[in-house]
C-alpha cells in the first residue's frame, strides 16, 4: 500500500502531466463529429477524468447541443469556436448543471462566437488559459499546505489506537482528513460559481419572463 507521502506526489505529478487544448492545434477546416470525437481524446488524453472510456461522445455533442450548451454545426460539420466551446464544456461538466453551464457561456456564443467577433473566442480562450501556469502552482501550495494540517490530525496523543494494523488505521485517517479538506474546498468553489450563475439568471432573465413581469 502506498504511503500517504507517495499518494501526495503522484497528485503532483498528475497536476503537472494534465494537458490542453491550444487554440493552433486545432485545424483550420470544420470538422465531422467523428474527427471532433477524435480529436478531443488526442489532445486531452492525461486530461481524461478517472474511469472515463472516452473525452467526448456522439451522444455527449448531441446532449450539450440539446441543452443550448453549444451552437449546432453547419451542413454536420463543426468549426474551430465549436471546439473551443467544446473545451470549455468539459472543464465545466462535472462540476456544474447544464442549467448553470448555459447561463455562464450563453453570453460568450452570443457575442463572440461569430467569426469576427470583437474579441474573437479563441482570443478569449487564450486569455483565460494565461492563468493556467500561475494556477497550478497555486494549487500545488494549496494542496501541500491541506496535507500537511491533515498529516496533523489524529495525533497518538489525542487519539490512541490499538491492535497490530494501528499505523495503517492512522494513515488512513489522515488520508481521509486530507481527502475532506480537498471535497470541502471543491464543495465551497462549486457553491461559488452557482451563485454567481444566479446571479446572471437574475440580473438576465429569459425573455418570456421578462414580458411576463412588465404586464
Amino acid at each position: 500500500m502506498k504511503t500517504n507521502e507517495e499518494r501526495l506526489n503522484a497528485l503532483m505529478d498528475y497536476v503537472d502531466s494534465l494537458s490542453r487544448i491550444n487554440p493552433s492545434d486545432i485545424p483550420n477546416i470544420n470538422l465531422y463529429m467523428d474527427q471532433v470525437t477524435t480529436f478531443m481524446d488526442t489532445h486531452l488524453a492525461s486530461s481524461r477524468w478517472i474511469g472515463e472510456d472516452k473525452v467526448l461522445t456522439k451522444t455527449m455533442i448531441n446532449n450539450y447541443a440539446k441543452n443550448n450548451l453549444l451552437p449546432p454545426p453547419v451542413k454536420k460539420k463543426y468549426s474551430r469556436n465549436h471546439i473551443l466551446l467544446l473545451a470549455f464544456i468539459y472543464y465545466f461538466k462535472n462540476v456544474l448543471s447544464f442549467r448553470d453551464i448555459e447561463q455562464i457561456l450563453s453570453p460568450i456564443t452570443e457575442r463572440h462566437f461569430s467569426d469576427g467577433s470583437v474579441p474573437e473566442l479563441s482570443e478569449i480562450y487564450s486569455e483565460v488559459f494565461s492563468l493556467e501556469k500561475e494556477q497550478r502552482e497555486r494549487l500545488k501550495e494549496d494542496v501541500q499546505v491541506k496535507f500537511e494540517a491533515a498529516m496533523k490530525t489524529f495525533s497518538d496523543e489525542r487519539f490512541p489506537l490499538c491492535g497490530s494494523d494501528e499505523d495503517s488505521d492512522r494513515q488512513f485517517l489522515q488520508l481521509f482528513s486530507f481527502i475532506c479538506e480537498l471535497a470541502f474546498d471543491v464543495y465551497l468553489k462549486k457553491q461559488m460559481i452557482e451563485l454567481i450563475a444566479e446571479q446572471l439568471r437574475q440580473e438576465n432573465p429569459p425573455e418570456g419572463k421578462k414580458k411576463k413581469d412588465r404586464k
